[in-house]
């Protein structure tokens, strides 16, 4: 009787002690924790390009140096504005730098640093094991620095999406994600942070149980080490079939289907749709402009889609791209000055 005592004496203590770790390990982190408030505008459609409807957004982020955030691409690839607000209630403007639609993973720098910033420390998620325990913190319903706890659930490369021989992976958590978690950290049981949340499998709307996070080491890879150059559209690549009904005088193109006010193509004048159409059972936006070329890579499909991401993130000096593009049955060409970026390491 009295070894069970003493064996439930002891679990009782050890659930305490993490317990109070946790709450340690979220003090300590809050701080490099933000909000992320963003706007949008997009065409409504209707075929007028001069009509735009404003929505509304709200993410999660991590601070990696004094001017620098990491957060996840969905939420702020096509913001025209974004708001950054810290644990203290310090609001900074920020604009998107570097981004890695495929891995869901975005840098974003801030316009001014924070008065007093708290970086986190980045893990290597290499060393995660299926089993560790882990923690998010982020705004899930619009609740900021909520918290919430699991296990790493599994591990998933997604190899189709490779670039230059480097696999993209996610984790697999029980952690409860929810909108507005999207771009948190997650963090391991040393206060690092190991993953990017990116999105939820669900059936009701709600989280289910099952979520995922970009580990760290390829949002590093993605947005540090390499680069992503960020250049404010969203595109779709045409098929043959597509490409012919529009009359694009080659294999495919990039349809651009919206353009970011503010951004590198906002500033060069790359035109979005505004003509939203139903093809089989997806939903497009036609009337904007179709990239056709950027230097020698020329859009012949999806090969030469990830050839062109490549191209553009292979230097990391001030560069000059001549892009060609298709723009109501004429083609012209536009030049892009795209500047060097310094992330942390």
């Amino acid at each position: 009787m009295k070894k069970i005592l003493l064996l439930v004496l002891l679990a009782i203590l050890t659930q305490q002690s993490m317990a109070q770790n946790l709450a340690d390990l979220f003090e300590q982190n809050k701080h490099s924790v933000v909000t992320i408030y963003v706007s949008e505008s997009t065409n409504t459609g209707t075929g007028d390009p001069r009509t735009f409807t404003s929505n509304q957004g709200l993410g999660s982020g991590i601070l990696i140096k004094d001017d620098l955030v990491l957060t996840a691409s969905h939420v702020v690839a096509n913001a025209d504005k974004i708001m950054v607000q810290f644990y203290d209630g310090e609001s900074v403007e920020a604009t998107t730098t570097r981004i890695s639609r495929m891995a869901d993973v975005a840098v974003i720098t801030l316009s001014n640093p924070p008065a007093n910033p708290k970086v986190a420390l980045i893990g290597n998620s290499d060393d995660v094991r299926i089993g560790d325990e882990i923690f998010v913190v982020g705004a899930p319903m619009g609740l900021p620095y909520s918290l919430s706890r699991g296990v790493i659930s599994g591990r998933h490369a997604e190899h189709e999406l490779s670039n230059d021989g480097k696999s993209l992976e996610f984790f697999q958590t029980d952690a409860a994600i929810n909108t507005g978690n999207s771009g948190g950290p997650m963090f391991n049981f040393n206060g690092e942070v190991i993953g990017i949340v990116s999105s939820i499998l669900t059936r009701s709307g709600g989280f289910e149980g099952i979520g995922f996070a970009a580990t760290s080491n390829v949002a590093r890879e993605l947005l540090t080490n390499r680069g992503s150059r960020y250049f404010g559209t969203e595109n779709l690549v045409l098929s043959k079939e597509m490409a012919s009904i529009l009359n694009v005088p080659q294999e495919s193109g990039l349809l651009v289907q919206h353009v970011v006010r503010n951004s590198p193509a906002g500033m060069l004048g790359i035109k979005g749709g505004f003509r939203k159409v139903t093809i089989g059972e997806e939903e497009i936006l036609l009337g904007g402009d179709i990239i056709l070329q950027v230097d020698h890579i020329v859009i012949t499909g999806e090969e030469s889609n990830y050839k062109l991401w490549e191209y553009l993130n292979s230097g990391q000096s001030t560069v000059t791209y001549t892009i060609k593009v298709l723009r109501a049955g004429k083609i012209m060409e536009l030049r892009w000055v795209s500047s060097d970026f310094h992330p942390t390491r």
